[in-house]
């Protein structure tokens, strides 16, 4: 626990580089793209495939923002259920657990 303290103090904490994704159907996704870029990089001028590269980047940069998002949005809704838990209010949904 103290190292992950640290880590988070010192800014070398990054759950995104922490994930080892292995689902065969990410793995399929990501080889087609991979095809599909050395496909278009056949096919086009390379100041078009330049612009397909941008275009990909810029989706890149989009995915990268909305997963930041969507883990400080989940962290949220961890906290929230923290509290709720400890609360010790009896009306919670969960009381029987």
């Amino acid at each position: 626990m103290v190292i992950i303290l640290e880590d988070f103090y010192y800014a070398k904490l990054r759950p995104n580089e922490l994930i080892k994704p292995n689902d065969p159907e990410l793995q399929k996704i990501n080889q087609r793209i991979i095809d599909v870029l050395h496909m278009l990089k056949t096919k086009m001028s390379e100041e078009d495939f330049e612009q397909v590269e941008e275009l990909y980047d810029l989706q890149s940069d989009s995915n990268s923002l909305h997963s930041a998002l969507s883990f400080i949005q989940g962290y949220k809704i961890g906290a929230l259920m923290m509290i709720d838990v400890f609360s010790g209010e009896k009306d919670s949904i969960y009381e029987g657990i």
